[in-house]
């Protein structure tokens, strides 16, 4: 119980400096990984008309969108 206690801990505090980090950069300028410009290009393809700073459920649930 103790060293799965130590590694939730330490597990936590990792999971904030990540939030931290992502969370005080602006987005547009934030690269997770290497490929984030090429998978963001393969979903545009895919998704060409999808407005991604709002989502709607509503509307990601009509015939279209299907």
């Amino acid at each position: 119980p103790r060293v799965e206690l130590a590694w939730a801990m330490k597990a936590h505090q990792h999971a904030q400096v990540y939030f931290n980090l992502i969370s005080s950069v602006d987005p547009r300028f934030l690269n997770l990984t290497k490929v984030d410009d090429r998978i963001y290009e393969e979903f545009r393809k895919t998704f060409r008309d999808l407005r991604i700073d709002v989502l709607d459920p509503e509307e990601l649930k009509s015939e279209p969108a299907k």
